[in-house]
């Protein structure tokens, strides 16, 4: 290879490693109230499509009011104990620029006595309107998705799909395995157990301003039978927020530079 043609190369390399450099890579969570953690397949819970983990927050040995549906969106219609809560890094987003990522709900807790919830919300940091984007609340029977006591969504939600119904977990009576139920893992309490699946949330209803989108969810009535939700590809207009996990900006990054050291000892050894 002659010098020019190696330093083409050379060039090429560094350009696509360049702009992958320019890609956003997610910061950390800003907050978390509560059990929040990332984690990757784990017993009934699968990888969402195209990401290699998940964050999730689950009722697991979180603190009274911890995963509480904020005032601000009304009632749950249900009486709140304990929870948790994960924020994200406050971002900007332009008038009805597209808010998406990917969820699953899991639940041990069956029967429509304690009706376990999930909740997203996108709210303000500088005093403009806050709104809820996403619910899932345990029932018997019929959907789980959105939550049939919880208030209703905001204007330009979407669902994909729009409803859902719990699918059973692997478990005793559809009882979800995953860790993040702790004990209850794998064990139900009447009808209505088990997962969503994943499902993709998308809003492009706000006002142009600062956001940040935090994540919920709740015991209802009782702290027994733990529930969680499971989220991860959070974009604003396409580019990723906060620590949720994304297709990995670092990996690509990681293999340019292997192919630029490569290139590089290659021709050291030919000249």
């Amino acid at each position: 290879m002659t010098t020019r043609g190696f330093n083409l190369k050379i060039l090429t390399v560094i350009s696509a490693v360049g702009l992958l450099m320019l890609t956003p890579v997610a910061a950390h969570a800003s907050a978390c109230v509560g059990t929040c953690g990332t984690d990757t397949a784990n017993g009934d819970v699968t990888l969402p499509p195209g990401f290699s983990s998940y964050n999730y927050v689950t009722t697991a040995n979180g603190p009274m009011g911890g995963g509480t549906l904020p005032s601000v969106f009304g009632s749950a219609g249900v009486t709140s104990t304990n929870g948790s809560t994960f924020t994200t890094d406050a971002f900007t987003a332009s008038a009805s620029e597209l808010i998406n990522f990917n969820f699953n709900y899991v639940t041990s807790d069956g029967s429509s006595s304690y009706p376990d919830y999930a909740w997203a919300g996108l709210m303000s940091t500088d005093g403009g309107t806050n709104y809820l984007i996403f619910s899932a609340q345990t029932q018997p029977t019929g959907n789980t998705v959105p939550g049939e006591t919880m208030p209703a969504l905001a204007p330009g939600t979407a669902l994909v799909p729009a409803t859902s119904a719990i699918m059973p977990g692997a478990g005793t009576d559809g009882g979800p395995f995953w860790a993040e139920l702790g004990n209850y893992s794998g064990s139900c309490y009447d009808p209505g157990c088990g997962l969503t699946g994943w499902i993709e949330s998308q809003f492009s209803g706000e006002a142009a301003g600062s956001y940040t989108l935090e994540f919920g969810v709740s015991n209802a009535t009782d702290t027994l039978y733990d529930s969680g939700l499971a989220f991860a590809g959070v974009e604003v207009g396409g580019q990723p927020v906060g620590s949720v996990p994304e297709p990995s900006s670092l990996a690509l990054l990681g293999a340019g530079l292997a192919a630029l050291l490569f290139v590089f000892r290659r021709h050291r050894k030919m000249h």
